[in-house]
């Protein structure tokens, strides 16, 4: 009897100091905003934190908010590509610059980055042509030469008298300037660097207009 009423104890207060059963989900959160949540996260600049707010603002707009941010979503991958000769991003091909017979065709301006275009023109300081690298070297992220777009580069210098080499101004972009620099000047072509009068690591992107535009009127040889 004590034996069974002992055992009766002991399962008793196991049973009372045993774990919950754990929920059927490991998380509360429904599949579909995880998705979208980790899709977010993806992007550059945007952390989980920024993905989860950005995701339930989604939630809180009405239906037709989201069918139109998608719509945008897949109308750039369905309508935009690469200019075939400065690989700007454009819809039509090649793209207006590179078709526009009002611009300097001497002059050549090298940017890494598609979007570094804009903040260039906005100063009205250039009238020349582009050429896109689409990155900067970076060993440390195995990115080197033959990742970039130099030999489309070097394939259009008929005609050019000047390359302004308009790369960031940090360690990556001192250290493509410095590698475009030498193969440029091995086939005659003028070497510029813009005089930035910003700090080092910056990004041509968050440069104020009238900086940029100092920069490109002060542009030193190379």
């Amino acid at each position: 009897m004590r034996r069974a009423a002992r055992s009766t104890i002991c399962c008793a207060i196991g049973s009372a100091l045993s774990p919950p059963a754990c929920p059927t989900s490991s998380s509360p959160m429904p599949d579909p905003l995880a998705r979208l949540i980790g899709e977010l996260s993806r992007l550059p600049g945007i952390g989980p934190k920024t993905a989860t707010r950005l995701a339930h603002h989604v939630l809180r707009t009405p239906r037709e908010d989201a069918e139109r941010l998608a719509g945008a979503l897949l109308e750039v991958k369905d309508k935009l590509f690469h200019c075939s000769r400065c690989h700007a991003i454009t819809a039509e091909e090649p793209c207006s610059i590179c078709t526009d017979e009002s611009r300097d065709r001497q002059r050549i301006c090298v940017v890494e980055e598609p979007f570094n275009i804009a903040p260039i023109e906005r100063t009205g300081e250039y009238h020349g042509l582009y050429h896109v690298l689409l990155g900067a070297l970076s060993p440390q992220r195995g990115i080197g030469p033959e990742r970039l777009t130099i030999d489309d580069l070097l394939a259009r210098l008929e005609g050019v008298e000047e390359v302004i080499l308009a790369t960031n101004p940090n360690v990556e972009g001192e250290a493509t300037a410095l590698y475009l620099a030498r193969l440029l000047k091995a086939r005659g072509v003028d070497v510029t660097r813009l005089a930035f009068g910003m700090p080092v690591g910056g990004d041509i992107e968050f440069t104020d207009e009238v900086t940029l535009g100092r920069s490109l009127a002060g542009r030193r040889p190379l």
